[in-house]
């Protein structure tokens, strides 16, 4: 059974920083780019970074220069790094592969972790 797991979420003031974490287990987590989504109330659920299997990052423009996403292929970890936060940044962020629930047929998601960001 796949799991992906969020954590790091919280509260944190305007220029901020926090740093998400996602456990994975079930799939070979070495085998699939994995990618952070974000989903604002109202919104879209939106992919802000991007990671290879191979290492290779990229990002939403609304992030970059600001967050950086990692993973250790060892742990079956990834994570996200966001600094210099910004209340647009607050939503309920999702680790997954990209694209997601690429391991099978369906629409798997996390409960994911809120990240609050006050001005």
């Amino acid at each position: 059974q796949v799991q992906l797991v969020e954590s790091g979420g919280g509260l944190v003031q305007f220029g901020g920083s926090l740093r998400l974490s996602c456990a994975a287990s079930g799939i070979i987590f070495r085998a699939y780019n994995m990618g952070w989504y974000r989903q604002a109330p109202g919104k879209q659920r939106e992919l802000v970074a991007h990671i290879t299997t191979g290492g290779t990052t990229d990002y939403a423009a609304s992030v970059k220069g600001r967050f950086t996403i990692s993973r250790d292929n060892a742990k079956n970890m990834m994570y996200l790094h966001m600094n210099s936060l910004k209340p647009e940044d607050t939503a309920v962020y999702y680790c997954n592969t990209n694209p997601p629930t690429a391991w099978a047929l369906g629409n798997y998601w996390g409960q994911g972790t809120q990240v609050t960001v006050s001005s």
